[in-house]
């Protein structure tokens, strides 16, 4: 039988320019931080809102599921972010896919539910500092000003015509985070890095 064990550590969307970030942000003179936070845990989860699964399934996670369109409830590393009426994005530190996964199914017992692992399906670019709004402003339609998107919010839009889920952090100056598909990270990145160059 095939050995099919990884014989290399795995590689994240953004490893090869991840020294142009880290230089954007060292020369803005921290205008701008730009960072790809690799291999979030990132499970999608379907399930009615008004149902026993979703009673059920908050205190098993240590968080309620946002039930607010456009808004974001965090506790300790976990993140729910809401997708829709019956959809939400679990985001958490990097290796949790199965332990979440396995929480939810057995909270949500006989009630059905939808529990999938899209991990590998986007990566995360963290946009903090002071011009953060500003430079995503260049390539995002939405209204970024505190008083419209504000700390716990979140929109499914574009960046630079790139399809994007874009939370607003709570934490103070904890800035923005861009989860974008793999396939458009890279593209996505130097869009950032050339909008960046107004800061440096």
């Amino acid at each position: 039988m095939a050995d099919t064990a990884l014989s290399a550590p795995p590689r994240s969307p953004l490893s090869h320019v991840a020294g142009r970030l880290a230089a954007a942000t060292r020369t803005s003179g921290g205008a701008v931080r730009l960072a790809e936070l690799p291999f979030l845990t990132q499970v999608n989860v379907r399930l009615d809102a008004k149902g026993p699964a979703a009673d059920a399934v908050g205190p098993a996670l240590g968080l309620p599921l946002p039930l607010e369109p456009n808004t974001v409830v965090r506790a300790g590393e976990l993140t729910a972010i809401w997708l829709g009426p019956d959809e939400w994005l679990l985001v958490g530190p990097p290796g949790g896919e199965r332990d979440l996964e396995s929480r939810i199914r057995a909270a949500a017992g006989d009630e059905p539910v939808s529990v999938t692992d899209v991990s590998a399906q986007r990566t995360t670019l963290l946009v903090t500092g002071p011009r953060a709004r500003d430079l995503l402003a260049h390539g995002c339609a939405l209204d970024l000003h505190p008083r419209a998107f504000g700390p716990g919010r979140c929109a499914q839009t574009t960046l630079a015509r790139t399809q994007i889920v874009l939370v607003s952090r709570d934490e103070t100056r904890a800035g923005f985070w861009v989860l974008v598909r793999s396939s458009f990270a890279g593209y996505l990145a130097d869009w950032l890095l050339d909008a960046a160059t107004e800061y440096i």
